[in-house]
């Protein structure tokens, strides 16, 4: 063994003890930064060929591990806009740069634009719905990501196009017996309109349903209804589609209506009453947006005044097969590394993805007393290297000095 291996052995003893040491003060410095991934240290022994008289000594090298997959504690705010995922999976973000990553830091804000931005600057991405549908995600890219974007605008107003009516039509009422219902629709520029179910008796287990608008006596659509002798309707498809065409609109609006969908499947024949059941109808009149809504699957939103709930984007979530070989970049982000696995993305509460938490942040996964505790280690074992070296350094300067 060479005095000089000993020496660097020292060194090499004394560089990963620093590395490790980088770790602990990146982890305290960032044991309050939401979302935030412990960082540590990995050793290895790099050994050298030695025979049974002669040994040298080789070195230890390092290797910086993430505990990404590790879920810190959750803690909760009083802003909506605060998420954080009860299990896998991450937020997909858009950097300034526009490209995408990956992040559990969910201390969203509006922008100035509107945009859900985290404190490190990255927007928020999701799906946006289209005319009420749920969104359909991309598996296996960012593809239709959109920025979900919660600026308030003016009034807003929807058309009707769907709704169901149900009711129980009393079994034993005579041929041509007529009981009617209501139900309001909204026209393309949220102008109510009352439309009139009527449901005549024609024969036994038989009815016909007319709809008809109330204002202009117009008959908008008939079904023939169908039960079995247990009450139970038999006519399908239990869908009506009204021409909404087939009405003027109300007096210097221009305003139209829409064709609707009627649902009626849950219309029964049984021995009692004529009982609506209240019927249902989407779109809504004029009103403000007063806020949103995130719920757990990550659907978002939009609440208008008059207590209407509209969905607007559902959050997209994105894993991969070796959450703690990502890639951690700047901004508490991570983009996919060669070892990770692709990115498959999803939405929450499907597969393995978690459960969204509005209102609430994941803490980092950092525990202080561990933190200390790895710096007194290393503390030590720098020490105790920097000891090494210092005497391989004076068995050196014996060694000059027996020349002299």
């Amino acid at each position: 063994m060479s005095l000089y291996g000993t020496m660097r052995t020292g060194v090499s003893g004394m560089n990963a003890q620093a590395n490790r040491l980088s770790t602990v003060a990146e982890n305290i410095a960032n044991s309050s930064t939401v979302g935030y991934k412990r960082a540590s240290t990995e050793f290895s022994s790099m050994i050298l060929p030695s025979s049974s008289g002669s040994y040298n000594s080789g070195g230890v090298q390092t290797q910086v591990r993430y505990s990404i997959a590790d879920q810190g504690a959750t803690t909760y705010t009083s802003s909506a806009s605060d998420l954080a995922i009860s299990g896998g999976g991450f937020f997909i973000v858009e950097g300034a740069n526009g490209q995408e990553y990956l992040t559990r830091a969910g201390a969203f804000v509006q922008d100035d634009q509107g945009n859900l931005v985290n404190a490190a600057g990255f927007t928020l991405m999701g799906y946006e719905y289209q005319a009420g549908v749920d969104p359909t995600v991309v598996v296996n890219g960012f593809d239709g990501l959109t920025k979900v974007n919660l600026a308030s605008e003016g009034l807003t107003a929807t058309g009707s196009t769907a709704g169901l009516m149900g009711a129980n039509l009393p079994s034993g009422a005579a041929n041509g017996d007529v009981f009617t219902t209501s139900l309001i629709v909204y026209d393309s520029q949220g102008n109510t309109r009352i439309l009139d179910f009527n449901y005549e008796k024609l024969a036994d287990n038989q009815w016909e349903l007319e709809i008809i608008d109330r204002t202009s006596s117009t008959s908008l659509g008939t079904a023939t209804l169908d039960f079995d002798a247990d009450g139970v309707l038999t006519t399908s498809p239990a869908t009506l589609t009204l021409n909404g065409g087939a009405i003027s609109p109300i007096a210097g609006t221009g305003a139209v209506l829409n064709d609707i969908d009627i649902d009626f499947s849950k219309t029964t024949q049984l021995g009692t009453s004529f009982t609506p059941d209240g019927g249902k109808i989407d779109g809504n009149a004029p009103s403000k947006i007063s806020g949103y809504q995130i719920d757990s699957d990550g659907v978002v939103y939009i609440k208008y005044a008059n207590g209407e709930l509209e969905p607007r984007y559902r959050i997209a979530l994105a894993n991969v097969q070796s959450p703690d070989k990502l890639v951690p970049q700047s901004g508490n982000v991570y983009s996919q590394g060669v070892d990770s696995g692709v990115i498959i993305t999803g939405f929450a509460g499907s597969g393995s993805f978690g459960t969204i938490l509005s209102g609430a942040l994941e803490s980092s996964n950092v525990d202080i007393a561990d933190e200390l505790t790895s710096m007194i280690e290393s503390q030590r074992n720098y020490t105790a290297n920097s000891k090494v070296f210092q005497t391989g350094s004076e068995l050196l300067e014996v060694l000059v000095n027996l020349k002299r």
